[in-house]
């Protein structure tokens, strides 16, 4: 069984910044690619950002810039740091990973997510 947890989400003003961090646990072979997903009200779901386990990245055009998004594979994690938020960055943030565990293959997995609100 895999677990990923999540914290870091708030209530934070425009123009400020926050730290996602996720951790995955459980009977962890290995981690491939991790990312992380946001869901606003009324909107679908969409990808803010994806880190390979080779380290390489990808940005959603509106995020590029302004967030970023690392791992530490020792600690099977991944984090989102978010500056200059926006009142548009409000939303669900939910942690991705796909990982091999030591009893089936490689799944994709998914967080409970994370409250993130940008308001004055």
């Amino acid at each position: 069984q895999v677990q990923l947890v999540e914290s870091g989400g708030g209530l934070v003003q425009p123009g400020g910044s926050l730290r996602l961090s996720c951790v995955a646990s459980g009977s962890i072979l290995s981690i491939y690619n991790m990312g992380w997903y946001r869901q606003a009200p009324g909107k679908q779901r969409e990808v803010v950002a994806v880190i390979t386990n080779g380290g390489n990245t990808i940005y959603a055009d509106s995020m590029k810039g302004r967030f970023t998004i690392s791992r530490e594979n020792v600690k099977n994690s991944v984090y989102l740091q978010m500056n200059s938020l926006k009142a548009e960055d409000t939303a669900v943030y939910y942690c991705n990973a796909r990982i091999a565990t030591m009893n089936a293959g490689a799944y994709t997995y998914w967080g409970q997510g994370t409250q993130v609100t940008v308001s004055s």
